[in-house]
């Protein structure tokens, strides 16, 4: 500690890389009017994954982008979800998840690599899936909701194909 100015300082301490890589999907600038005038502030939404089948996503608001993004992937690594995958880094099989007005339907493709757009691609490229075709059926092109439609879809996986059940009055 050193004092500057009659005030204790503490030393920053380095963190240890962290085990997962980020990325940002979505930066926006909020506005607030208040009675001076407007006030700023940002809304960072990031997704954190460590490509061997583990994939957050996390929304963070502040005064500061740096901070945002800080914000937002301390969220994602709170908020993780591990995925089952195939022997090939595929999905097992096909889902599909809706948030607000969007939906993504999620296939496995093998040896096709990922085929997808907006934030279904990032997300899947941070969860290490690779032999996967996604579709975004959306009216809104709003990357929050896209996004949380697709990790929806993706919570929905589980180990095995979903039998189907038919109940038949005979």
């Amino acid at each position: 500690m050193t004092e500057i100015f009659g005030r204790t300082k503490t030393a920053k301490t380095k963190t240890a890389p962290s085990e997962f890589d980020h990325k940002m999907i979505s930066l926006r600038r909020v506005t607030r009017v208040v009675k001076g005038g407007r006030r700023f502030s940002f809304s960072a939404l990031v997704a954190a994954g460590d490509k061997r089948g583990r994939i957050g996503l996390g929304l963070g608001k502040a005064g500061d982008i740096s901070e945002a993004i800080e914000k937002g992937f301390r969220q994602a690594k709170k908020r993780m979800l591990t995925l089952p995958l195939t022997a090939d880094h595929s999905i097992p099989h096909e889902v599909m998840a809706k948030f607000g007005s969007s939906r993504v339907v999620i296939r496995p493709a093998p040896e096709r690599g990922i085929v997808a757009g907006s934030a279904v691609r990032v997300l899947l490229a941070l969860a290490g899936v690779r032999g996967v075709s996604a579709k975004v059926i959306s009216p809104s092109k709003n990357k929050i909701n896209i996004a949380r439609a697709a990790l929806a879809a993706l919570g929905s996986l589980t180990s095995h194909f979903p039998t189907l059940t038919c109940n038949y009055i005979s």
